[in-house]
């Protein structure tokens, strides 16, 4: 329960108690505890759009609300994610930030600001995982012998929805969090998600600019919604 009230009220705090959780746990996750990123594609060109900012090539791939991470392919409804890649000269290194970057929608004047994987973990969602059926038949049989049907005198209301196991929850923050985008001094190349709030249908979405304004220059990449 402390790690749930946790991702509710802070965003680094919330990634603190993660990494504390994987060093004391003793499941195959625990060591999954720091941000490296996605394994970078072979050249700037296998990504949908790449450009240049002075000796770095930043590519980028818009993944609307789908979260993909090598373990598995999550969502989210609140945020869109982007797979970006940073590729320089042999021995090149750069200061990575999420700040750098930011996502102009329909062309409005005020690009979003990208945001940290942490504030994904509220609305964050496996499609994959089914919960376990209710055991409804026998309220359902002793309504139907009652007579009502409907919910009538006596009615208990319906159980609230099934919520995924905090385990698996956690796995999956986990995943999500190895996938983003390094930050800090790194050698080039570097890959991974950077996140920004959308709550929008993507199919409303008509132009995408990804802004890049860091050490390496500036530079914008149109996406394909």
């Amino acid at each position: 329960m402390r790690l749930s009230r946790a991702l509710r009220t802070g965003v680094w705090i919330t990634a603190f108690c993660l990494c504390a959780h994987g060093q004391s746990t003793q499941s195959k996750d625990a060591p999954v505890n720091e941000t490296k990123g996605l394994p970078p594609r072979a050249t700037p060109a296998d990504y949908e759009t790449h450009a240049q900012a002075g000796t770095v090539t930043v590519a980028a791939e818009f993944k609307g609300h789908s979260v993909p991470t090598p373990q598995g392919t999550f969502s989210t409804e609140e945020y869109v994610a982007i797979e970006t890649g940073l590729f320089g000269s042999p021995g090149e290194r750069i200061k990575l930030s999420i700040e750098d970057f930011s996502l102009r929608v329909n062309g409005k004047k005020t690009p979003l600001s990208s945001q940290p994987y942490a504030l994904i973990f509220g609305s964050l969602k496996d499609p994959e995982w089914e919960p376990p059926e209710a055991p409804e038949s026998k309220s359902k049989s002793k309504t139907s012998i009652g007579g009502g049907g409907g919910g009538g005198q006596g009615g208990e209301p319906p159980p609230p929805p099934p919520k995924m196991p905090m385990e698996l929850q956690r796995a999956m923050q986990q995943h999500v969090q190895k996938a983003s985008l390094p930050e800090g001094d790194r050698a080039l190349p570097q890959a991974g998600l950077i996140f920004f709030q959308y709550r929008g249908k993507t199919e409303k979405i008509h132009s995408l600019e990804l802004i890049y304004a860091g050490p390496a220059g500036k530079v914008t990449l149109a996406l394909q919604p």
